[in-house]
């Protein structure tokens, strides 16, 4: 097929007008988007979490079937379609525990790093996350493993003073920050990556030369 020279002309004028439509569209789109800023409070009452862990399934529960904080903070979770890393001092909080465990058997990647001193203590969740099949490491120095953080598909980060535990989630005065803030997600992902290295099982020390007669 040939083109005249003004027919040529008109196709690649036309051509030109769609791509800058489409230019302009995207850069409508970029401004409309809101950066995600959000702060939850806690403590949250005791409500039904059902709704969001099992949505569309009725739950005769007695709880309420209110939105509180951690309805929210568990569909913010639940929502990571790639990659979740989760960095806490430790997990007992059972909705918080499944939704984890939800995302692993969905097939997002799920790294968790916890404080070994309190992996096996009353209420953990950690040993059935690893049962699982969910990949746990964890410290092996003296001081707490004390951060309080979680990644969702490296665009998201969840931080603040809340750790996954039923009396922080129920009862103690707590915040949680998240923000799609790229600066911050990224410094949150280095210091992730940082430690799941430095607690590699392959370079744990079970006999430290101090301790050997």
């Amino acid at each position: 097929m040939s083109y005249s020279y003004p027919a040529l002309w008109k196709v690649l004028a036309g051509a030109a007008l769609c791509l800058s439509l489409e230019m302009m569209f995207r850069c409508i789109r970029r401004r409309r988007r809101r950066p995600l800023r959000e702060v939850l409070f806690f403590p949250a009452p005791l409500s039904c979490t059902e709704p969001v862990l099992s949505p569309g399934l009725s739950c005769p529960c007695p709880l309420p079937h209110t939105d509180t904080a951690l309805c929210r903070l568990l569909r913010l979770l639940l929502g990571a379609q790639r990659s979740l890393e989760v960095c806490v001092f430790t997990v007992s909080s059972q909705p918080l525990a499944r939704a984890v465990l939800q995302l692993h058997h969905r097939g997002v990647r799920v790294r968790v790093i916890s404080d070994s001193d309190y992996m096996a203590s009353h209420g953990s969740q950690i040993g059935v996350l690893r049962q699982e099949g969910v990949v746990v490491r964890h410290n092996q120095s003296e001081g707490y493993m004390h951060h309080k953080f979680a990644i969702l598909d490296k665009s998201v980060v969840i931080t603040g003073s809340l750790n996954w535990t039923v009396q922080a989630v129920h009862t103690n005065k707590e915040n949680v920050l998240i923000s799609d803030d790229q600066a911050y997600v990224q410094a949150y992902l280095e210091e992730f990556e940082r430690l799941w290295e430095e607690y590699d099982p392959a370079t744990y020390d079970f006999f430290p030369e101090k301790d050997q007669k």
